[in-house]
């Protein structure tokens, strides 16, 4: 009997152990998970947004690679009141602790005051982006024009962004980048250089391509063709995506019985590189201007995009709807777009829906 009281008395000590093996192990990783990332110095730009969560802000941080572990650093706020974070653009470093880090983001005078926002939007011309960021930054649109076409400085990123290929460096295209900048709101420093605004956007479009590159394996068009011909379906038309994956089907239907697709869009960005206008009135006149971007004169795609198309609209090309329409209009007023299987029911929406004096 007194061996068995023994080996009882062994039990208490025994969860006591494990208890304190437990402590220090937790401590252990705790002290581990609020020291910095890393002890070499890298500045990282990280924006908190009006309107995020803590939450929020702790997995961004967690995905940038700035903190390591989203719990720990939910249990160092509670302890430590750092909650109160401020909204804004801060540079932080990979080589800050944790504690460094969640008393900048809750500093309000932390936040850089040298950044500007641009946004790029659905269907902007390069030439509108280049504008937009020279309005702001020391950086001219010239500049960035000019970069936009360095076809040797382009290529040199290929193993970066699995976008570009030797498909976008054809002679007759105007702009190399037109069409792979991805519509977004961007923050830049004032003082900045058109590389590394370039990279900044192309690091969004690289995003929207990772997110699709399963569809875009399967595509019978190249990723330079899928990219031209969301840039088309962008132009043509707005609306929802039932819509505009109509409207890509309709292009693939023209594109594969070896017809023209007869874009009056590209005939806009054919006139304005020569007329220095964009009216549509103006592409609705001139099917016969005299350009490789004119799909009224050349069979098949463009050399390349027409503007720089969203997201949604690449998942409309990646994703079309099968029907047999060949012919659509949007109505000048509306804007709601009616299609049509045969030319003598596409002439009739036509006269119906559009007024070029709207």
């Amino acid at each position: 009997m007194a061996k068995r009281r023994k080996k009882r008395s062994l039990i208490p000590l025994l969860l006591i152990l494990i208890l304190a093996v437990g402590c220090v192990s937790s401590y252990i990783y705790y002290s581990q998970s609020i020291k910095a990332v890393s002890n070499t110095s890298e500045e990282v730009e990280f924006k908190v947004n009006a309107g995020d969560t803590s939450a929020d802000i702790l997995q961004h941080l967690k995905n940038e690679n700035l903190i390591k572990d989203v719990n720990v650093a939910k249990l160092y706020i509670r302890l430590y009141q750092l909650s109160d974070f401020k909204s804004g653009t801060f540079v932080l470093n990979r080589n800050m602790d944790l504690r460094a880090i969640l008393e900048k983001l809750n500093s309000a005078t932390a936040a850089a005051s040298d950044t500007v926002s641009v946004t790029v939007t659905e269907g902007d011309w390069a030439k509108h982006i280049a504008e937009k960021i020279a309005a702001v930054t020391n950086v001219t649109e010239e500049d960035l024009l000019k970069l936009w076409n360095d076809k040797e400085w382009i290529s040199s990123l290929k193993s970066t962004y699995p976008f570009i290929t030797d498909e976008m460096f054809q002679d007759n295209i105007r702009i190399y980048l037109e069409g792979y900048i991805a519509p977004n709101t961007y923050e830049f420093y004032k003082q900045t250089t058109a590389k590394d605004v370039t990279l900044k956007m192309l690091d969004q479009t690289k995003v929207v391509y990772e997110a699709n590159k399963d569809a875009i394996a399967k595509s019978k068009l190249s990723i330079h063709q899928l990219y031209t011909l969301a840039s088309i379906v962008q132009y043509e038309g707005g609306g929802d995506e039932t819509t505009l994956r109509t409207i890509a089907g309709v292009f693939y239907n023209r594109l594969n019985q070896g017809m023209l697709l007869q874009s009056s869009v590209t005939v806009c960005y054919a006139i304005d590189f020569d007329r220095q206008t964009d009216k549509w009135q103006a592409c609705e006149v001139n099917a016969e201007f005299d350009s490789p971007y004119n799909t009224y004169l050349h069979k098949g795609l463009p050399p390349g995009p027409i503007e720089n198309p969203g997201e949604k609209v690449f998942k409309a090309v990646l994703n079309p709807i099968e029907t047999d329409y060949l012919y659509f209009v949007a109505d000048t007023k509306t804007g709601e777009v009616f299609f049509a299987k045969t030319l003598t029911e596409h002439n009739q929406n036509v006269k119906d829906h559009v007024n070029l004096n709207d």
